[in-house]
């Protein structure tokens, strides 16, 4: 379509030029009374007329049609930078808030249908949080209290039973070990020993990945900087992993840094049982009028374009919290290098009459 559009100019400009050309020729033959025809053919420079009348037309339509899709195509940048700050939910972005430019370079119409979708999407945010701060009951109680009290339990039943039995499995198979690496070094299955002993040492990480995913399951008064943090230095005492954190201490609606400690747990435990990484990277801060947090660690890394199975980290439902706040999860994983999760969230801006 706009090739079609920049072709019609060029003709009737092309056109125009050439009548206005015709017109002059005809002005300044009229008072020699020479024949139009003989006009058009006489040779100047070496030329006839009419190519200089031609080329004349074609370099000033030219130059008019080069011109007019200059014209289009800055419109038409502008509008995708628009379009793509709303699509990113950056709705306090810089180049949003210049409306002027906008009623210069797209036209009125146009301008005033991208401030008021901007305006509709900042409203949908504030509606998602004011939701997400609005407990759903069920039998008199919170949805987020029954999960919690039902986390507890099973953390409690698998702490008191299965961890146990685990740790007991292995200081028995670790003296066991003992003896017959004393008795018979060279006895053949001191080696099948010795996988059974790495086997079982994977099942306590993967113990210790559950349990930290069931609890704790809320900040308990905590801030979110302050909740993390107790988060990573529990980690560390359970698990050989080198963790290092830059938390800010940002401020945030309950529900939204509840959310986001949840998101947290979710990848620390993902890293965890699947990631089999040696360290790890915890980043949170402010940056414009969102909160990033930002994940990254050194493990085995997957595809996920490819991935869609639990070992891709489980990474829908950190995507769906994200969602449920307005904002966005975004995964950099390779095989073999690692994985980086970042989610976004919008803070919004509460007006005076809310």
């Amino acid at each position: 379509m706009k090739g079609q559009r920049v072709a019609w100019q060029f003709f009737c400009l092309f056109g125009l030029v050439g009548l206005l050309e015709s017109g002059l020729v005809f002005m300044v033959n009229y008072p020699t009374k020479r024949h139009f025809g003989e006009t058009l053919l006489a040779t100047v420079f070496s030329a006839p007329l009419v190519t200089y009348l031609i080329g004349g037309a074609i370099v000033i339509a030219g130059v008019a049609t080069i011109m007019s899709y200059g014209v289009a195509r800055r419109q038409h940048n502008q509008l995708t930078k628009r379009l793509a700050a709303l699509t990113a939910g950056q709705m306090e972005a810089p180049i949003l808030a210049r409306q002027g430019q906008a009623t210069t370079l797209l036209g009125a119409d146009v301008a005033d249908m991208l401030e008021a979708l901007r305006q509709k999407m900042i409203r949908l945010q504030r509606e998602i949080e004011r939701y997400s701060n609005t407990p759903v009951l069920v039998a008199g109680e919170t949805k987020e209290e029954i999960l919690t009290q039902e986390r507890h339990r099973l953390a409690r039943e698998l702490h008191d039973s299965v961890s146990q039995q685990l740790f007991a499995a292995m200081m028995m198979l670790s003296a066991l070990r003992s003896v017959m690496s004393q008795q018979s070094p060279d006895d053949p299955q001191l080696k099948q020993l010795t996988t059974i002993e790495g086997v079982i040492n994977e099942a306590q990480a993967e113990m210790r990945a559950l349990l930290l995913h069931l609890r704790p399951t809320t900040l308990e008064g905590k801030s979110l900087r302050d909740g993390i943090i107790a988060l990573l230095q529990e980690l560390q005492t359970k698990i050989k992993i080198e963790i290092s954190w830059e938390l800010a201490d940002v401020q945030l609606g309950a529900a939204i840094e509840d959310n986001l400690f949840r998101i947290v747990q979710e990848l620390l435990s993902n890293t965890l049982r699947h990631a089999k990484a040696h360290s790890l990277e915890v980043y949170l801060k402010p940056v414009a009028n969102h909160v990033v947090l930002r994940v990254i660690d050194d493990g085995v890394g997957f595809d996920p374009q490819t991935e869609n199975t639990t070992g891709s980290y489980g990474l829908s439902n950190i995507q769906e919290r994200a969602a449920s706040l307005g904002g966005t999860a975004k995964v950099i994983s390779f095989p073999n290098q690692g994985t980086s999760v970042e989610v976004r969230v919008p803070i919004t801006k509460e007006v005076a009459d809310d």
